[in-house]
């Protein structure tokens, strides 16, 4: 029996990143009287918010605070991976059925989604020093052309530093070596999964905008609070993105405007690798209902509530 049981009072909402989706997932829940599953790899990490996009008075509809779980739920260093969301998403699941509530399950991280949705099978993977030292000394590219020659199922999504990709490799290779069918039983069909999509140029745009905001709004200070805070600058590099970007630049490693650059890049390469998953995902058998991010709230909030009849 898949651990999900009956996923007729779960939703999932997914998208990349600036298509609006909490947005969306909030003002869903308020509605219907659900509550949020977060689906994201980041921000789990207390401290890490405005990097993340964490703002949590997002989630305040009228006045009201509606519920959200797998947020601010582990101290920045710590280890947290696919294996320990996948449990902490199934007890919060338990959690709110107990309840007799719906579950709104909204991210952007691929894996972490499809982890749920297809139940992988997974085992703590333990680390290769073999395997390490051989990829020792591998550029990015070299180790994602690597990762790309597996056929078991990994992480492609976050692979944007080289310890990423290094620890996707490891994963690969694990499950490689320890065969299992990976994954569970095919989701029911009553189980909804909405998706919100952008125009190229208008997600490139919101992107942009976003990312000015967030440099404006103390995103670097953040980042230099973590590191008095004892937060290593080494796992600041493994988180990539944001946090590898402003703590080169806080190293000397690069100016501003390289930073900010090079920054928009990656972010813009990132949300072009989450589609990717995502119709990956429906190559996998995983049906999603697209709805277009430039759309009213409440006209998507209709559609949505349609398909949940």
């Amino acid at each position: 029996m898949n651990d999900l049981g009956s996923t007729q009072n779960m939703l999932t909402l997914l998208g990349p990143t600036a298509s609006g989706k909490t947005a969306l997932a909030v003002r869903l829940a308020a509605c219907i009287d659900a509550e949020i599953i977060s689906a994201d790899s980041r921000q789990v990490y207390r401290g890490m918010d405005i990097g993340t996009g964490k703002d949590l008075s997002e989630y305040t509809v009228d006045g009201r605070t509606v519920p959200h779980h797998l947020i601010d739920i582990a101290e920045p260093g710590e280890t947290y991976n696919l294996f320990r969301f996948k449990q902490d998403c199934l007890n919060a699941l338990q959690d709110i059925r107990s309840r007799r509530r719906t579950a709104i399950l909204c991210g952007g991280s691929g894996m972490y989604i499809e982890a749920i949705l297809r139940d992988y099978r997974l085992d703590p993977v333990p680390c290769n020093a073999t395997l390490r030292e051989e990829l020792c000394g591998m550029t990015l590219t070299q180790l994602r052309e690597r990762l790309a020659t597996y056929k078991t199922l990994h992480n492609t999504t976050d692979t944007d530093t080289v310890p990423r990709a290094v620890r996707a490799i490891e994963i690969a290779d694990y499950y490689q070596r320890n065969p299992t069918d990976g994954v569970g039983e095919a989701l029911p069909t009553e189980h909804i999964i909405v998706g919100l999509t952008l125009p190229r140029d208008e997600r490139r745009r919101r992107i942009s905008e976003r990312l000015r905001r967030r440099l404006q709004s103390g995103m670097v200070d953040e980042v230099r609070r973590l590191i008095s805070q004892g937060v290593s600058t080494d796992t600041l590099l493994r988180y990539g993105l944001e946090y590898r970007h402003i703590t080169m630049y806080l190293l000397g490693l690069l100016t501003r405007d390289e930073m900010h650059r090079q920054l928009e890049i990656a972010i813009h390469q990132f949300a072009k690798r989450q589609m990717t998953w995502f119709r990956g995902m429906e190559r996998r058998g995983i049906h999603i209902h697209w709805l277009s991010a430039l759309d009213p709230y409440d006209d998507n909030i209709a559609r949505i509530r349609a398909l949940m009849l």
